[in-house]
């Protein structure tokens, strides 16, 4: 079972080119049991996203721009330690990777159409602020005596 589970599609039919992807094995702080000290279980894989040519130019700039923070040289890298093999880790930092990718070359949220408040509404509102106004200030036993 050393095959992966096929392509990691970032959105529609754009997916993470295997060519691409950079792979290292290292010794995981996480679960392993006995074989925790002989076993490279821990995952980083490195995706140089300033040369690929797998996303299209607009995506690709969008999320070298939001990602900017975490790149080194153009590349974005992902970790994974925390399950015992390292088959499931290569799982879990391919989908971390799609995902990150996948939101950082999204498309900008429409912007937001601001809408009126009905006169009505804001009447209402004002009154029964004034009502409640009255209500506490006769509540302040001035005039008792």
């Amino acid at each position: 079972m050393d095959r992966m589970s096929g392509p990691y599609v970032i959105r529609g039919s754009v997916s993470l080119p295997e060519a691409e992807l950079m792979w290292r094995f290292s010794r995981s702080s996480g679960p392993g049991g006995q074989h925790v000290n002989t076993s490279d279980s821990q995952v980083e894989l490195r995706f140089d996203l300033a040369r690929t040519e797998a996303l299209p130019p607009v995506w690709k700039e969008r999320a070298l721009q939001r990602l900017a923070g975490r790149l080194v040289d153009g590349v974005v890298s992902v970790r994974a330690s925390e399950h015992r093999s390292q088959w499931r880790n290569r799982e879990t930092a391919a989908v971390r990777l799609a995902t990150l990718l996948a939101e950082a070359s999204a498309p900008p949220p429409k912007p937001r159409k601001p809408t009126r408040i009905p006169r009505g509404l804001n009447e209402r509102r004002l009154r029964e602020k004034k009502q409640r106004a009255e209500t506490k200030r006769g509540r302040s036993g001035r005039d008792w005596g």
